[in-house]
């Protein structure tokens, strides 16, 4: 079954994709999910699968607090540290997500390359100056996340201008991803914006660099199935972006509590809110979103500053706090972010169990394909 991913991994997946030397063996980005979901522990399970394991720079300095604390130093000394414990448990491929959104933006960039981050993966906003955070020694890949064609050529149109400089790789989340939506929300159920109509869009925009640099589009947004994987492969992509399905495993980061709400969900729970980011998200349904919809939540003040589109005195209550509360098991005070299709989950099981299924998955969709003659 291996066999038959390997041959439409490399039929599909351009050299350019593969980082220092590490073949990615299973056409699978584990997605980067904050604050404290995905960090070294998940991520270098995903790595040990063949596939690209992801740690969230979001909020590190809250996870990493020290005393006196220091929001932005500590999110430096948390990246490390998550560098490095991943680094002591598996040899894969290691990226960082890093929202443009973020305050700290630049620090975790120069810091995931400092430390040799095999990729970074950006969306949350256009990031328009990645490239010049490159060092002419690093061998960081860089990229965006995307939910437009639209958006993937400007990053095309100006690295190539300012850094001369193209993607390493584009990701196209649709709108059936969790947690922040690049969608307006009356586009989030419009079939115009659906992640099959985004990918073909998106490949025919990498195309037109052909010439100059192959570069791989990686579909991203509710995918839950190998039959997915396959899907989308048909359709142009290099390979799929899941995060969802990695929750509730033994080894993603978060506290045992928030995978159960996980397991527990149902699609009726499956909601759309506004952030305070600005932007509106993909969550679980819970007494605190009630809550904030009732105007209990709002910020006393703002010790983080995590966020660039964040105002305080605006915002319902404080994003990073939230989510962190969630990590740690305290739903009561926040919430969990999730795809359109975290209810499938049944159970906690183990990353391995997962891609198994996935594989399996795969290769019965290939095989019913191949009778059909398609």
């Amino acid at each position: 079954m291996l066999h038959n991913f390997r041959d439409t991994l490399f039929k599909y997946m351009d050299k350019s994709f593969f980082s220092a030397n590490k073949k990615i063996r299973f056409p699978v980005i584990q997605g980067g999910m904050g604050v404290g979901i995905s960090l070294s522990g998940l991520a270098s399970a995903v790595a040990n699968e063949g596939g690209i394991g992801v740690i969230s720079s979001a909020g590190l300095g809250l996870l990493y607090k020290r005393t006196p604390a220091d929001y932005v130093k500590d999110s430096i000394w948390g990246l490390k540290e998550e560098l490095r414990k991943a680094r002591e448990l598996t040899k894969g491929s290691i990226g960082v997500n890093i929202m443009v959104a973020l305050s700290n933006f630049a620090d975790m960039v120069r810091t995931s390359i400092a430390e040799k981050a095999d990729v970074i993966f950006s969306g949350a906003g256009l990031p328009l100056d990645l490239p010049s955070f490159l060092t002419p020694d690093s061998k960081t890949l860089l990229v965006p996340i995307v939910s437009s064609a639209r958006a993937a050529k400007i990053i095309c149109q100006k690295w190539l201008a300012n850094y001369n400089y193209l993607p390493d790789a584009l990701v196209v989340e649709g709108p059936k991803a969790g947690g922040h939506l690049g969608f307006k929300k009356e586009q989030i159920e419009n079939e115009e914006y659906s992640l099959e109509r985004l990918v073909p869009e998106v490949v025919s925009i990498a195309s037109q660099y052909s010439d100059k640099k192959e570069i791989p589009v990686i579909a991203a947004g509710g995918i839950s199935t190998g039959e997915d994987i396959l899907r989308f492969m048909k359709l142009g992509a290099a390979g799929v972006q899941i995060g969802s399905l990695f929750v509730p495993t033994a080894e993603c980061d978060a506290s045992p509590v928030f995978k159960q709400v996980y397991v527990d969900s149902s699609q009726k729970n499956t909601i759309i809110i506004q952030s305070p980011v600005g932007m509106p998200g993909r969550a679980l349904d819970s007494n605190f979103i009630r809550s904030v919809n009732e105007g209990k939540q709002q910020p006393k003040g703002c010790p983080f500053h995590c966020i660039k589109t964040c105002d305080y005195t605006k915002s319902p209550y404080c994003i990073i706090l939230a989510l962190y509360n969630a990590a740690k098991g305290n739903m009561d005070k926040g919430y969990a972010f999730a795809g359109a299709n975290a209810y499938l989950s049944e159970k906690i099981s183990s990353v391995k169990e997962v891609i198994q299924k996935l594989k399996d998955e795969f290769t019965i969709a290939q095989n019913r394909l191949s009778t059909e003659g398609i």
